[in-house]
């Protein structure tokens, strides 16, 4: 599948003061089949040696000591093929599989910078794990499940995802075309990014009931494989919190759009546990597994925004959207009728959650004052612009008003079901929900 990502990693490989690079993110969202297609075209020969599958002697060649050129000589050994250090690449997969691994990254760096070294590591293993991680001696790049643009390249429909990235502040979207691309939204709705679920649907997508029941099987099976990784890696006990924390999300997103609260409450999720520092491991694991994306929230607006956000105030998002419906076991005919109550709320907004942090964007941030609710502030330049999220065509924004009065930003951004539409008077963007990553690039040409 072509990943936007692939730029990225040619961009790596002719910087001319390049370190061994890490590719992290959560399981299952590609990174080894990323860095295999990246080997294989890009360089003279790809070695990858996975210490997940092939553990013991390979272990073994990083135990003596951290020497590049002993190292390269025992791998070309254990494989029984040379290794060209100017040409070639080595791929570490599930690198925190093996902590020396990890470690001997900084003596590449320092003693044989000309070697290329790639790594795949998902931080359920990598943060957790006692090593002498090669702090400013690696590169580190970040892949999420595919995005809305990558499920259009994926399904060949090209002219739709070239049409959302060519987008200016001056270009129009024909009603036919708005239809087809909203369409291709619903259907990403339900498969959402992971290259397994979508693989499933472009497999049987002749017939979509079939294609999107098979799907939903794909989806409860990797979300049992997320829970084992749990499991493997937390420990029984931290393990049963997490997992109860983790299945809570999508409630606590209900339970958002039904106003019953404005934030992620702590109580009920695990029995005799409702206070922020007892659940704060479990929460900060799956951040840092990228199983969801944390949203913090603030009342005040002013640059750094960060500084004005409570520890404890914040929101959760699935880290993909069709976990998410598999999750709460939405049916997928439901998300294709787009009749399924405020779920439509908060599944916009986990659509919106997704797609910033694929574009980029480090920090999610929510905007909340008294009733009043902004669902992410975005920084472009010294301006911090709203952008409020609504799941249909009604577009009735009070909170957005209030914002706007309050703080007086340059231009003021709803994402709905609307077509695309600049109010260059007002200050108003009205986008459609699948130009969610690319406000930055219209923001920079407002």
């Amino acid at each position: 599948m072509k990943r936007l990502i692939a730029q990225q990693l040619l961009d790596w490989k002719s910087h001319p003061r390049r370190k061994p690079l890490i590719l992290e993110g959560v399981r299952q969202c590609g990174k080894t089949h990323s860095l295999e297609s990246f080997g294989q075209s890009a360089f003279a020969n790809a070695h990858i040696f996975n210490f997940e599958s092939q553990q013991d002697d390979l272990h073994d060649i990083f135990n003596a000591d951290f020497n590049p050129r002993r190292i390269i000589d025992e791998l070309s050994f254990y494989q029984h093929k040379p290794i060209n250090i100017h040409e070639d690449v080595l791929i570490f997969d599930e690198l925190q599989a093996c902590p020396r691994a990890i470690t001997s990254l900084k003596y590449f760096c320092e003693k044989m910078p000309e070697m290329a070294v790639c790594a795949a590591g998902s931080l359920l293993g990598l943060k957790l794990n006692d090593a002498s991680f090669p702090v400013g001696k690696v590169d580190m790049l970040s892949l999420h499940p595919l995005s809305f643009i990558e499920f259009l390249w994926a399904l060949g429909d090209n002219q739709s995802a070239e049409l959302i990235q060519a987008c200016t502040l001056d270009s129009t979207i024909a009603p036919v075309v708005h239809a087809h691309i909203w369409e291709r939204l619903k259907w990403y709705f339900i498969t959402g990014g992971l290259p397994e679920a979508i693989q499933v649907f472009c497999e049987h997508r002749d017939n979509l009931y079939v294609a999107f029941e098979k799907v939903r099987e794909k989806q409860h099976q990797l979300i049992k494989a997320y829970y084992a990784d749990i499991a493997k890696h937390a420990g029984k006990e931290n393990a049963m919190h997490i997992e109860r924390v983790w299945s809570s999300v999508p409630k606590q997103l209900a339970n958002i759009q039904n106003s019953t609260s404005q934030r992620f409450q702590f109580t009920g999720i695990i029995p005799g546990i409702d206070r922020y520092q007892r659940l704060v491991g479990s929460i900060d694991w799956l951040t840092a597994a990228n199983l969801v994306h944390k949203t913090s929230i603030t009342s005040h607006v002013e640059h750094p925004i960060s500084a004005f956000c409570k520890e404890n105030l914040f929101k959760l998002y699935v880290c993909d959207v069709g976990l998410l419906g598999a999750m709460t076991d939405l049916p997928p005919q439901a998300i294709l009728n787009y009749d399924y109550g405020t779920y439509k709320g908060y599944f916009a907004e986990n659509f919106v959650a997704q797609e910033l942090k694929t574009a980029g964007l480090r920090q999610l941030i929510c905007w909340q004052q008294s009733r009043s609710e902004i669902e992410f502030l975005f920084a472009q330049g010294a301006d911090i612009i709203p952008l409020e999220v609504k799941a249909g065509h009604i577009q009735k924004a009070k909170s957005l008003k209030k914002y706007v009065d309050l703080y007086h930003p340059p231009h003021h951004v709803i994402l709905s079901a609307q077509t695309l539409n600049i109010d260059r008077g007002s200050g108003l963007h009205q986008y459609p929900l699948y130009l969610a990553s690319q406000l930055p690039i219209i923001y920079s040409q407002s």
